[in-house]
């Protein structure tokens, strides 16, 4: 049978990005998913492990039962499921084995054993080689959350674990109105620069475009690269900065029209104004020879004081821990405002929730691997993970009042400054693959190749139609 889960290949930070839309709707074009994928039969469920719900055991799991995880290994690493949130849950369920994996790989490795209806209880999709999540969802292997939302939290009295967490983080995992995912990781994007640096050489961080390119002189005239991305994996973080310009010019409705596959929507002023200025930048103050690095060579410049403004997500100073020099200040900016008309102000970020974790409805105990992510998401595990990995999480302030790094408390910053000035960004990087290649290497043409505005808004639209009057693209709307 053909494997309705495979794919081409995304970034593993894609998932760290990733958040799907409030009332997310599916809309097949062409018949979907059979039933025999996934592989197993419906006999499987009598032999799942089941417990006797109560006040202290809300989702009824066998307490006895074993539990098997399995973790992505990437920029997080893994030492928050071994050293925090293992611990704990044995800590409430000592008789419950929690067998745990870890893989770089978690297609190859997971998508075998649920066609064969043998899943862990509980997996950590993310990775350059992670699975087709709505595929998933629509395959009946994923399991239903609204029990674990609605259970009490571990460790924040009165409160529900849904109450415990950051707005919207429930319905951002959410498919035809029922959530499925725990998308757990809070990533805010922006300008990432070294602050000692900065400080050094008494340069403000910018918050118009004319302060913007009034430094990146400054900076080009003392022999450093003002900015830089890798043009070889890292496009998108391009393709992200110059459409969250094009959200603070327009409205994040700008974004929502992309999405949503709407004629015209790449031909949006926004965009073009974005572009425009963003096309600028490549042509006076980038490295060309960036188009063919990776993140890592780049990333590394940037801590050799090589490199001065790198756009990225906060997980940045995780994965750069090793190469970050002492002294080095990880330190995140907004992106600066294009226009002076701009509809949201300077201060207003892209931040969402992201790095998806699951229960597998077929799996051997899915009530164990659901109380495996309300242990997650406790206060206690939340601070865990954010001390670990220097990425916040949705559990609401869980790290208020936390010194951990410099990087981590310029995001937390950042996000009070904006407010209620913080929009999610766009999904079609997720929902349709060729639009995502499109878009990647639309942006390095525009960045390192003197492409103009206007082109790359053309290129965009027609790939953009292209999908959308494609009828084995299935379909996902937004709202």
């Amino acid at each position: 049978m053909t494997d309705i889960f495979a794919k081409p290949e995304l970034d593993r930070r894609t998932l760290l990005r990733r958040a799907a839309a409030v009332g997310l709707l599916a809309t097949p074009a062409v018949g979907m998913l059979s039933a025999c994928v996934g592989g197993g039969s419906d006999d499987s469920d009598s032999e799942q492990a089941t417990g006797t719900k109560s006040a202290d055991n809300p989702l009824g799991i066998d307490p006895k039962a074993g539990v098997e995880i399995v973790i992505f290994n990437g920029g997080l690493g893994t030492a928050y499921a071994t050293d925090v949130d293992t611990p704990l849950f044995n800590k409430k369920w000592p008789d419950a084995k929690v067998t745990y994996s870890a893989t770089e790989q978690i297609s190859t490795v997971i998508q075998p054993r649920i066609n064969a209806g043998n899943p862990p209880d509980m997996i950590n999709n993310s990775g350059s080689n992670l699975m087709d999540f709505g595929a998933i969802v629509k395959a009946g292997q994923a399991a239903d959350l609204t029990d674990l939302f609605a259970a009490p939290s571990l460790d924040i009295p009165g409160k529900t674990v849904a109450e415990t967490l950051v707005p919207g983080a429930v319905e951002q995992g959410s498919y035809d109105g029922k959530p499925f995912a725990m998308n757990y990781s809070y990533t805010v994007f922006g300008l990432w620069y070294n602050k000692a640096l900065f400080a050094k050489n008494n340069w403000t961080v910018p918050t118009t475009w004319a302060e913007f390119t009034a430094l990146c002189d400054k900076i080009k005239a003392a022999g450093i690269t003002p900015f830089g991305y890798a043009g070889a994996n890292a496009s998108y973080y391009m393709v992200r900065a110059l459409l969250t310009s094009a959200g603070k010019i327009g409205t994040e409705q700008v974004l929502k029209d992309i999405d949503n596959l709407k004629e015209g929507a790449w031909q949006n002023d926004a965009i073009k104004q974005a572009a425009q200025a963003w096309g600028e930048i490549g042509n006076k103050y980038i490295n060309k020879t960036f188009l063919g690095l990776k993140h890592t060579e780049v990333q590394l410049q940037q801590n050799q004081d090589k490199v001065a403004f790198y756009p990225c997500g906060s997980w940045l100073e995780n994965e750069q821990a090793k190469d970050t020099p002492p002294g080095f200040e990880y330190a995140i900016a907004a992106y600066p405002s294009v226009t002076a008309a701009d509809k949201l102000p300077a201060p207003a970020i892209n931040a969402a929730a992201g790095e998806i974790y699951f229960a597998a409805a077929k799996g051997k105990n899915p009530a164990g691997g659901k109380e495996y992510l309300r242990t997650m998401l406790s206060k206690e595990a939340a601070l865990g993970f954010t001390k670990l990995t220097k990425s916040l999480t949705v559990v609401a302030g869980a790290s208020d009042g936390v010194t951990i790094s410099p990087g981590l408390t310029s995001a937390n910053d950042a996000v009070t400054k904006a407010g209620k000035d913080i929009f999610m960004g766009y999904l079609f990087d997720t929902w349709y693959k060729k639009l995502d290649d499109e878009s990647r290497g639309a942006v390095n043409d525009l960045m390192f190749k003197g492409g103009d505005a206007q082109k790359f808004c053309d290129r965009m639209e027609k790939a953009s139609q292209a999908v959308a009057k494609d009828s084995s693209v299935t379909k996902f709307t937004r709202s």
